[in-house]
């Protein structure tokens, strides 16, 4: 084999490895590329170095617009081009800005793990959420093994399960204290994390405010505050009018993240809406059914409001009110299904076929007498085949004299019961004893017969036959045919005799 032929084959072998591997291999080479990308956290000192989204200027602005909003008293009119008011303009830029904050809280929690588990390795496996991470992170500090006990305080963070997971962990973790500026560090990016979170919620705060104005119908079938979530993570009106249904179902699912930490018990396909009051009022088996239809009844309101029609609300309001009749059918009980009652029990008689021939056939077909007499058994009477162990098969009267004879009695056979030949085959059957025998031999036969001997040609009678009888007088007659014969033919001789000759006298001949 050349080396040109070795370097195909090893190409081939290669991509078959690739087909076998092909769906995984792609995604770990994405995870891969991508994780490449998120820089190492232990190389920075400070979080300022990763998280720089709040100290840029615009961000800064936006915040302090908001404020401004969120501190007037009245909340102004919306001027007729929505587009081009100006508290429409900042809710579309605070709805982008939000979706960055996401981002770099992400950045933080990555920030703060590499640097705390050091302290305290376990934390990230018990707590997976980022905020209650970075929470908890900053509570604790280097004192784990008194504030870590201290259940009180863990409660108001973590749920009462995990805070007692935490709390044992704590007592027995392997983890080296923090130097002071690695402390320093953490806190400070707990810090940032927590204003950064708190500017999230002042801008669903604001948005909210300033839904029922911008998006009346959105408001009235999802309420201002999930609208404003809608709408903040859509960013803007707008954009949100030109998704489908089903991307809209999804808006604000929590995804897999590549930042390093795991969201466990986390909804596939749950955004804002699945987690609405409406949603969450049915049963859990109507949820994902009740979620699909709420999110095309907010598609279409979100379409009417970014076209400034139905300003009063009231298309958003029957929309609801077609939502509330769907759950209503959708959760009433099925109709109950009818009984439906059996026949009469003793219904009129099927017609039968009735005649001369149906008659003979059911006479024929009848129980026979023999039948008849078995079934019937004598009162007080112990039959021979029944004994005190088992009961067996009783002839019953169909035995003829005392019970212990077990003679059968012969009945007389009844022409109607009795079984039945063909007549072509009793015919066949004549014809055959008929011709069995040479017609010499038939008259051999006939001829002993008449003279009162036995033969045995057709008799059923086995051994030999002769002409010796018993008679009652002492002795053995024996019995000659021939003699027998010839008194028969000269009794019965008359004049007219074929076998006489005539009488004449004969004259002798003189001389």
């Amino acid at each position: 084999m050349s080396l040109a032929d070795e370097l195909l084959a090893d190409l081939e072998e290669e991509g078959e490895e690739l087909e076998e591997n092909g769906g995984q291999g792609a995604v770990d080479g994405v995870v891969e590329e991508i994780q490449e990308q998120l820089p190492n956290m232990n190389v920075y000192d400070r979080v300022g170095a990763v998280a720089k989204l709040a100290s840029t200027q615009e961000y800064k602005e936006l915040i302090a617009k908001m404020e401004g909003q969120l501190s007037l008293e009245e909340i102004p009119p919306v001027s007729a081009p929505l587009e081009a008011d100006p508290q429409y303009k900042l809710i579309v830029q605070l709805s982008g800005l939000a979706a960055d904050i996401d981002q770099e809280l992400n950045v933080i929690h990555k920030f703060v793990r590499d640097k705390y588990e050091k302290r305290f390795p376990e934390l990230e496996s018990l707590v997976p959420n980022a905020l209650e991470y970075l929470a908890v992170a900053k509570l604790l500090g280097n004192d784990i093994s008194t504030k870590g006990q201290n259940k009180q305080i863990l409660s108001e963070i973590l749920a009462p399960a995990t805070c007692i997971v935490v709390s044992v962990t704590a007592s027995t973790t392997q983890g080296k204290p923090l130097d002071a500026d690695e402390l320093y560090a953490v806190q400070e990016a707990c810090d940032l994390a927590e204003k950064m979170h708190n500017d999230r919620l002042n801008m669903y705060r604001l948005v909210e405010s300033r839904m029922a104005l911008i998006a009346p119908n959105l408001c009235e079938i999802l309420g201002a505050g999930t609208a404003a979530m809608i709408v903040s993570k859509a960013g803007g009106l707008a954009p949100l009018a030109r998704l489908p249904a089903c991307n809209v179902l999804v808006l604000g699912a929590q995804k897999k993240t590549l930042s390093g930490f795991s969201s466990t018990s986390v909804l596939p396909n749950a955004g804002f809406i699945f987690f609405h009051p409406i949603v969450q009022g049915v049963p859990p088996d109507f949820r994902q059914k009740v979620a699909r239809l709420v999110s095309a009844k907010a598609t279409l309101a979100a379409r009417v409001d970014s076209l400034h029609e139905s300003s009063d609300g009231s298309l958003g309001k029957n929309l609801f009110e077609q939502v509330k009749h769907k759950i209503e059918k959708m959760l009433e009980p099925p109709p109950v299904k009818s009984v439906k009652p059996l026949p009469k029990p003793l219904d009129k008689a099927s017609k039968k076929r009735g005649g001369r021939r149906v008659r003979k056939m059911k006479e024929r077909l009848g129980m026979t007498e023999m039948r008849r007499k078995a079934n019937r058994m004598n009162f007080g009477e112990l039959s021979e085949d029944v004994i005190q162990e088992s009961v067996g098969f009783s002839l019953g009267q169909a035995t003829s004299g005392p019970s212990s004879s077990g003679r059968i009695r012969g009945a007389a056979v009844d022409p109607k019961t009795r079984a039945r030949q063909w007549l072509h085959l009793e015919t066949v059957i004549h014809k055959n004893r008929f011709y069995r025998m040479s017609q010499k031999l038939q008259k051999a036969v006939d001829r002993q017969r008449a003279m009162g001997g036995l033969t045995s040609v057709r008799s059923k009678a086995s051994g030999t036959a002769s002409s010796v009888t018993f008679t009652p007088v002492q002795g053995i007659e024996i019995v000659n045919p021939t003699i027998k014969q010839e008194r028969v033919g000269s009794s019965s001789t008359t004049y007219f005799s074929p076998s006489a000759s005539f009488v004449k006298v004969q004259t002798p001949f003189v001389g």
